[in-house]
């Protein structure tokens, strides 16, 4: 077996890009980001370490933050000559290489050359497919090499082939021992050649990991801080570094009600005797010298007094009186039940970072160090409302083929539990001049906006026609299941900006893209770190078979129970329509069943998020 973190995954980059106008592909825009992030993201879990070769310049992927590696031969040899530079500069065992312009790479790639390579006892192995041959209808293998996992120690069989003159890609590796590993999916290993097949990717749906990349990388927290007396700082995000003012605690003390002594005392075969000198009370540091054979009476939380350390907790003292006691000599082992001054926090170190919730373990550490302000990032502003003719608000009538707007309250009590300044902007009709109207509106109010409906391919919305007037849309369909047509861009008006969230119109759609693309987000412009913004995930069996298709993410409502074996399991709440809300108030978790994932068998681990907190 080969651990990830033997592997250093590496994108071929840099090239010539002669039918994109020779622009450099991996730099070339699909959904608002360069081709090269979007195989980067796909990499990334899949290896140890990441580099990136280019043919000369670094240019624009020095800002990837990853080390660039130009490559050392002369002239333009595409990847062998990466694959040269990789060999020379990787710090582990394993290389593994893709090009930069093919963003639908395996997220099972590294596992499963990995695995051939083992198996077959090989020095590399590289991707191959099986296509039909349109002339006889015979199934052909086509290799990939550029998808190559090689051991790193096969650079001197490099040397000699480049040595000799030859410049294939499919045959530098002559006598070492070749793994084919049979990938089923061809499209995943297409290079993006043209224009016309970057337009068409970039109408396909993506990927909900490169989605919540994008949003990542897109946002960043809003500026203004508020400085906030403790008890109002509650449930906001600190805006920057706490160091302590002191130590916690702010002297050595005892852990127990007991008796504190020296440790040197202790051992020996016989019963311990003590001399009670002295009584200590928290808050009340004792005055009289402690001496070897003596002990003093204190309590929990008391100065310890010097030369002390260690306490003898009072219900193993087999014989006390007001002048000594008595023990056993092993009852507890030297420096037993002290507290060490600075235990819980130094003077000078950082209590709480930037970014922290402050819940009610925060403010009572705050509490602890004397703090009575703390600066916070201000609430985020956000604007939220539904489109579509067929709805109606509560209280009003409910015409034939009309249904009530449930999405506005879902997406109330969401942002109003994430710690949001809302505005209900109530609902927006299918028509083009109110729709634009509501979004220039809640542009100048807010920082975010939030719509659910309109963002589909259906004949009444007009959300794309309008944000092309008004902004920049990064994408509008992801590959996830509910929640399939969301948008994400930013738009201008009047000299504002607002954020854009397009949500999808179905209700446990709206609720499935709030938690899994929309609250990270939302998070992370309040300004809250990465351990706040992302969703735990928790494995759990399965308790019945779970359809799936491979290709997308489905979230499932679930049922987290124990059963009668005392272990725990998660089944499905029934059926999984993305309009049926009631299941919403069944679950109490949702099953993430990731983009790589088939159909689950009963007893299999799935990935699963509590609803604890969240709905």
């Amino acid at each position: 077996m080969i651990n990830k973190h033997d592997i250093t995954g590496l994108i071929l980059a840099g090239g010539l890009g002669t039918r994109m106008g020779q622009r450099d592909k991996g730099m070339l825009p699909l959904h608002g980001q360069p081709l090269a992030r979007h195989v980067l993201q796909r990499l990334a879990p899949q290896v140890g370490e990441l580099a990136i070769s280019v043919h000369a310049d670094a240019g624009d992927y020095a800002r990837f933050g990853l080390p660039v590696w130009p490559d050392a031969l002369p002239g333009q040899l595409g990847p062998l000559a990466g694959l040269h530079s990789g060999m020379r500069h990787a710090g582990t065992p394993y290389l593994l290489t893709v090009p930069c312009d093919s963003p639908l790479l395996p997220p099972d790639l590294a596992a499963r050359l990995a695995a051939g390579l083992i198996d077959n006892d090989a020095d590399l192995a590289i991707a191959v497919t099986e296509e039909t041959d349109p002339a006889t209808g015979a199934a052909v293998r086509r290799p990939h090499p550029v998808f190559c996992l090689v051991k790193t120690s096969a650079l001197p069989q490099l040397d000699a082939y480049l040595r000799s003159g030859e410049r294939r890609m499919r045959t530098w590796h002559g006598p070492l021992k070749l793994a084919e590993v049979l990938f089923e999916n061809h499209g995943a290993f297409g290079n993006i050649n043209t224009p016309d097949e970057l337009a068409a990717l970039q109408a396909q749906g993506l990927s909900v990991p490169m989605a919540q990349a994008i949003l990542a990388d897109t946002v960043a927290p809003v500026a203004e801080i508020e400085e906030l007396a403790l008890p109002q700082a509650f449930e906001r995000i600190l805006a920057a570094d706490i160091i302590s003012p002191i130590s916690v605690p702010a002297h050595d003390n005892s852990a127990m009600d007991g008796y504190a002594l020296h440790g040197a005392d202790l051992g020996g075969d016989t019963p311990v005797t003590l001399a009670v000198v002295d009584t200590i009370l928290a808050g009340r540091p004792g005055t009289v010298n402690v001496g070897r054979g003596q002990c003093a009476r204190i309590m929990t939380g008391a100065v310890m007094p010097d030369g002390c350390d260690s306490v003898v907790p009072q219900e193993l003292v087999r014989h006390a009186s007001e002048h000594s006691i008595t023990m056993a000599p092993d009852c507890i082992r030297p420096g037993d039940n002290r507290r060490f001054k600075g235990e819980d926090l130094m003077q000078g170190q950082p209590a709480l970072l930037q970014g922290k919730l402050l819940g009610p373990a925060e403010l009572g550490l705050l509490a602890s160090l004397g703090i009575a302000t703390v600066p916070v990032r201000r609430r985020l502003r956000v604007a939220f409302f539904s489109t579509g003719d067929e709805l109606r608000s509560i209280g009003e009538l409910l015409d034939a083929g009309c249904i009530y707007d449930s999405n506005r309250y879902t997406l109330l009590g969401m942002l109003t539990r994430l710690g949001c300044d809302v505005l209900d902007m109530g609902i927006v009709k299918d028509n083009p001049q109110a729709l634009e109207a509501a979004l220039r509106g809640a542009c100048a109010k807010a920082d975010v906006i939030i719509t659910s409906g309109g963002v589909s391919s259906g004949a009444a919305d007009f959300t794309r026609e309008i944000l092309a007037r008004l902004g920049d849309v990064a994408f509008w369909h992801i590959n996830m299941r509910p929640g399939r047509p969301m948008a994400f861009g930013r738009i201008a008006s009047e000299g504002d900006t607002a954020l854009l969230l397009g949500l999808p119109g179905n209700p446990v759609a709206v609720m499935a893209a709030f938690y899994f693309l929309a609250r990270p987000t939302l998070l992370r412009l309040m300004g809250a770190d990465a351990d706040t913004s992302t969703l735990p995930l928790l494995q759990v069996a399965a308790q019945a078979p779970i359809r799936k298709k491979r290709g997308r993410t489905e979230y499932q409502r679930g049922i987290v129970e124990r059963g009668a074996d005392g272990r725990q399991h998660v089944r499905v709440t029934g059926a999984q329509g993305s309009g049926i809300l009631r299941s919403m108030t069944q679950a109490n978790c949702m099953i993430v069943l990731h983009e790589a994932q088939g159909h689950v068998a009963a007893g299999d681990l799935v990935d699963v998020v509590l609803f604890h907190g969240l709905i």
